[in-house]
């Protein structure tokens, strides 16, 4: 009796485990292990929220180095609003102010493209400066663009004048901030450090606008006449916005001179 009672307890003791165990495992598969699940995050949502505190700081640090750029972004224009505000003020005929829109690589120093067009009362041949002087004349108009011919541009050709002498020449780019300046007589006034303006002779730009200094004289250069090495003024490197005279001014510029 002693012996079936004690097979009895042995295999109800495993009854009991299997049942337990088959017991775990179905309430694992109908839970989908959600027990689990919530004890490891018990476990871990202490270095979860360290995890997170960390990353929400970097986002925060991050938002806050964009915000400052953001804000040196803006004193910058700012400043570059201001100073053109008062060259604009300056001038003594209405003119148009026009953001630079468009420029590439391939020709930087050839032309740029203006958010202002016909609409906006520009006209084809208008002349065109920065913040320091001259910066080319408007080559094509659309309705709402227009496309400037830098003086940089190896094409471009404009009269000037050395303003401390008066002698005359032609300036023509190079593609850089460098132009020439060919004389008109054989032996010209010039020095390095003479101011070059437009020259009142000239029809396709007004008279008096600064273009550069003289960087460097050959009075010996190949060629029909002199040449003088002359640095241009205006930031035409970096142009972000320019003023747009209009022809009707030019045109009395002219008549005056």
């Amino acid at each position: 009796m002693f012996i079936v009672r004690r097979r009895w307890t042995r295999r109800g003791l495993r009854m009991v485990l299997a049942g337990l165990a088959l017991g775990t495992g179905w309430f694992l598969y109908q839970t989908r292990s959600a027990a689990i699940i919530e004890f490891y995050a018990l476990i871990t949502r202490p270095f979860q929220s360290d995890s997170a505190l960390v990353q929400q700081q970097q986002l925060t640090n991050a938002r806050v180095q964009e915000l400052q750029e953001r804000v040196k972004e803006l004193e910058q224009q700012n400043q570059q609003l201001k100073s053109l505000l008062g060259y604009f003020e300056d001038q003594p005929q209405p003119a148009i102010t026009a953001p630079v829109i468009g420029r590439s690589s391939d020709d930087w120093w050839q032309q740029v493209i203006l958010g202002r067009g016909s609409r906006d009362g520009v006209e084809k041949g208008a002349a065109v400066t920065g913040i320091g002087g001259l910066v080319g004349r408007i080559s094509e108009v659309t309705p709402h663009t227009s496309r400037v011919l830098l003086i940089s541009n190896p094409t471009s050709r404009v009269g000037a004048t050395i303003t401390r002498s008066r002698s005359m020449g032609l300036i023509q780019g190079q593609g850089s901030k460098i132009a020439v300046m060919q004389f008109f007589e054989k032996v010209p006034d010039v020095r390095p450090g003479d101011t070059v303006t437009t020259s009142s002779v000239s029809r396709l730009f007004p008279s008096g606008l600064p273009i550069g200094r003289v960087k460097s004289v050959n009075l010996e250069a190949r060629g029909p006449a002199p040449e003088a090495q002359i640095e241009l003024i205006a930031p035409i490197n970096n142009l972000e916005w320019v003023i747009i005279h209009p022809l009707k001014r030019q045109d009395e510029l002219n008549e005056r001179d």
